[in-house]
This record gives structure tokens, sequence and C-alpha cells, in this order.
């Protein structure tokens, strides 16, 4: 019998009350929080150390996450998840999330919540362009650069990455697409395949740190979190990050408790603290955006992307016509980019 937390009404409770039964709890496990994505690391550490709560995390896609929620259920293993903001609507319909609001449910703007806080957005990235600039000379700063130069671009895994998604569906909106016509992110991105640019390995620092990858389009904080730990390996690394021209596309990561958690107070919890001005303070210091204001230290803002780029970002306004090309988009990458991959 699966142990569903349905009768459980957490939105109920104060925050000192979820914090009691939480350290009887005693731990909190997350899928797809690794210490090195958004600086997650200070987080997990300040709720061992503010709370007394082990910590484990295994990192997984945002498919992933969801599918192990519904597959473990009665034997979950994970109680807490971040996954982008198209998956947590999913795992909602699928009846995979717990609700809490948290204590600062009024300072959360209405397109990052669910109404009754079966997700929460925690925070956001923009798709920019990173460029290795010791082994491109002249960096892109467009689209329309990469189209016209001799690039070789990494996305990532359009079929299980929500970052390689979004980087479709922002060459769709800078060549004239959007959300329900990802035609246009398909085609340019065919181009590339056809004139063997796309670079088909997997996205990860250790390749961007070796040099395999000269230009990426990915995440602004994951970019700037990047370069920061390649230059204190490397002080001699050079990149360059920037929004395209022709605007971009922004999105959220959500966290979702898992509907079936063994220790729902602590997924609670930990939801709290990373919505409080520490934990927005510790994914900033991860080059993320913050869905709630918080002062950022001169030091840190000086290595984010200037706010003047950010003008014509887009935001997904029909997430329903995403979700249903979010579900397509694989077989489309399949047939009709990687299938012309030289």
């Amino acid at each position: 019998m699966y142990v569903l937390q349905e009768d459980l009404d957490l939105n109920s409770m104060t925050v000192e009350e979820i914090t009691e039964k939480a350290q009887e709890e005693g731990e909190v496990n997350s899928a797809g929080m690794p210490d090195e994505w958004a600086n997650w690391k200070a987080t997990w550490d300040d709720i061992q150390n503010k709370y007394g709560l082990e910590h484990i995390d295994t990192d997984l896609s945002s498919a992933e996450e969801l599918s192990l929620f519904e597959t473990e259920k009665d034997d979950a293993t994970k109680d807490i998840g971040d996954v982008g903001e198209t998956y947590a609507a999913i795992a909602e319909e699928q009846g995979l999330t717990l609700k809490y609001k948290t204590s600062y449910w009024d300072e959360i703007p209405d397109w990052a919540k669910d109404d009754d806080g079966d997700w929460i957005i925690a925070y956001y990235g923009t798709m920019a362009l990173l460029t290795n600039t010791r082994l491109v000379e002249d960096a892109p700063t467009s689209f329309q650069d990469i189209l016209e130069g001799d690039y070789v671009v990494s996305i990532g895994d359009v079929a299980r990455s929500t970052r390689a998604q979004y980087a479709v569906l922002a060459a769709a909106y800078a060549m004239g697409g959007d959300e329900s016509n990802i035609q246009p992110g398909l085609d340019y991105f065919r181009q590339l395949a056809e004139q063997g640019r796309l670079d088909k390995g997997e996205f990860n620092l250790s390749r961007l740190e070796k040099g395999e990858i000269g230009v990426a389009i990915i995440w602004d904080f994951v970019g700037i979190g990047y370069r920061e730990q390649i230059l204190e390996n490397n002080p001699n690394a050079e990149f360059q990050i920037c929004i395209p021209e022709e605007g971009s596309v922004k999105s959220g990561y959500s966290t979702i408790i898992n509907a079936y958690t063994k220790r729902p107070h602590a997924a609670a919890l930990t939801r709290e603290y990373i919505l409080s001005d520490e934990g927005q303070l510790n994914l900033a210091e991860g080059y993320a955006r913050t869905v709630r204001d918080v002062e950022l230290p001169e030091e840190l803002q000086a290595k984010m992307i200037p706010d003047e780029q950010y003008t014509n970002v887009h935001m997904v306004e029909d997430q329903e016509a995403w979700s249903e090309t979010v579900q397509q988009l694989p077989v489309l990458w399949n047939e009709q980019v990687m299938a012309y991959a030289q």
C-alpha cells in the first residue's frame, strides 16, 4: 500500500511546528540538487548546521526525478526535488507533489507559484552564450553570429535536459517562433547539424574545462558558475558570457516535495529555508536570479551579466503549449536535427 501523504496539511502548521518535527525526522534527501548547481552546497551546509538535518542528493534530470518519485512510491528515498517549471506542473498533474506555501508566500510573484504550493519557483535563469575565448577568437554575441560563423555549438541532451530544451526555444524566439511554434528553433539547429557544427557529446564542466567545448548555449547562472570554477583552477582561462542580442528566454526551477516522502516536515523546512533571505542569497551566490529580491554584495554583482542585456528576454506565456512542445521535442529533435548531424 502506497504511503501517500495526502492527509497531511503542512499549510496549517507553523514554521516552529514544522521545524520541531523535521528535527525529529533527522534528515532530508534530495534529487537534482547537487552541491555544484546554483550553490546548493551552501544551503545543505546551512540546513545541517542550523537544524541538524543530514543530507544526501542524487543528481537527476527533471524527467528522471518525476520518474523516480512515481516508481518508488511507498519505498520513497527522496523527499524534495528541483525541476524545471514545466516539469513542476507535470508533477502536480501526476499527483507527485505535496503542498506547502512557506511563510514567504505573499512575496513570491504569482507566475512563480502554484495556487496551493504544489510547486514554487526559487530561482530562474536565462539562456546565454558562453564562449571559451582561448579557443574561439571572435566570440558570438547573437544566434545570427553563430549561424553565419564556423562555430561548433554545444547544448546538451534535448531528450533529457530542461536546459537543452530551452536552448531550442531560445533559438526559436530568435528566429521568429515561440513555445507554440518550435519549428524555427529546430530548423536553426538542423543547419548547424548539417554543417557538422553541432557538438554531439555530453555537455558538462569537465569537457568545458578540458577545452573540448568552444561555444555553449547555457543558463546564465550555470555559465557564470562554470567560468568561476575553471578560473579557480586556471587563472589564464578566458570566457565570455552574454545574452544573445536578439533576446532570449528565461525560466524558473521549482522545488517539489515528494507526495510519498517519509520525511515531509524536513522537506517543507528545506523549502522554507530555500526561500528565506539566507537561502535566496545562497542561490544568488551560485549566480542564479532569485525569485525574491535580495541585496547582492558588490563583488557578486560585478560577476553577473549586466542588467541591460536582459531587456528583450521572453518568458513562456502559454505553459500548456510549451508542455505539449516539450513532450514532442525529443522525437522532433532526433528526426529533424540529429538525423542530419555530421
